[in-house]
């Protein structure tokens, strides 16, 4: 699976999660926080790669909660066999 995502449209935690539920196609229990996302991403696809456009502005909205979103795709890149993402 492919999914553009935009940095522009997570503005706040609540938004973003809900942003990330819809794109990804998350079921409707996931838990919409970091450990709930991590839990599907490494769980729930076989493969998945996600273009991720403006990623800066991610950190300037949510701050160190966008740092830590971050910091969780990359290291979903690492440790997820099939999850890549490329920001743009």
């Amino acid at each position: 699976m492919r999914v553009t995502l935009d940095g522009k449209r997570m503005t706040t935690q609540q938004d973003t999660h809900d942003y990330l539920q819809k794109e990804l196609q998350l079921p409707d229990y996931y838990g919409k926080n970091l450990d709930a996302l991590w839990d599907l991403l490494s769980a729930y696809y076989e493969s998945l790669h996600i273009v991720l456009l403006n990623a800066e502005a991610i950190e300037e909205n949510l701050g160190d909660y966008g740092k830590k979103l971050l910091q969780l795709f990359d290291d979903a890149e690492e440790e997820i066999l099939g999850f890549t993402i490329a920001k743009r």
